[in-house]
């Protein structure tokens, strides 16, 4: 088990109760490019060929090219300080107040135990408190259940539904679009920061 860091070493931008936030970083890469390759995971993602690490290396200087329209945090467990998954804001619209998120757990035993859940609702916080957006949307396929119960868990709610338009797993797949706006995430907010951290 990865030692704990001390609490000054360790950088945190939000924090939940099991994980917190911290900006991605290139040592993240070689664990993330597993994950992307590992079929299990693969198959929820937009990425339709092998990744490399130099595709990896790559597609992280574009990310600090594209600050500040696209930002990405390492989901962290507080137990150990192990990085478990990714998740992030892109295509941010100030003018607008919109962005989409997009993620996974890429320890596949943290699946269905609520940390995606709990990073979300931090990524969805920042994005509403911090950035003054106003509705974050999303895709979720026909075949992910867990992702798309893990969205509504949050607030999203179904916008609408592309038909047959994904080709995945060896069939076109309908793909659903959902949001959540700024009014009906905060009341779901201020009772989840209670429940977990005592807050009010």
């Amino acid at each position: 088990m990865r030692k704990r860091l001390e609490a000054s070493r360790r950088v945190t931008f939000r924090s939940g109760k099991r994980v917190y936030l911290r900006a991605i970083s290139k040592e993240d890469l070689s664990q993330i490019v597993v994950w992307i390759n590992d079929p299990d995971v693969h198959q929820f993602l937009k990425v339709a060929f092998p990744m490399t690490l130099q595709d990896e290396e790559k597609w992280f200087e574009k990310l600090l090219d594209g600050k500040p329209h696209d930002v990405v945090f390492a989901i962290v467990l507080f137990e150990t300080d192990e990085v478990i998954g990714v998740m992030g804001l892109h295509r941010i619209d100030y003018r607008h107040g919109t962005a989409t998120t997009g993620s996974f757990i890429g320890r596949k035993d943290l699946w269905s135990k609520g940390y995606g859940t709990e990073a979300k609702m931090l990524v969805l916080e920042y994005a509403f408190q911090t950035l003054n957006l106003r509705k974050i949307c999303s895709q979720v396929y026909d075949f992910n259940p867990r992702s798309k119960a893990c969205l509504e868990k949050c607030g999203y709610r179904e916008e609408g539904l592309r038909k047959q338009h994904l080709y995945r797993q060896g069939r076109y797949v309908d793909e659903f679009l959902m949001a959540v706006f700024k009014e009906d995430f905060l009341p779901l907010w201020d009772s989840y920061k209670k429940k977990f951290f005592g807050r009010k």
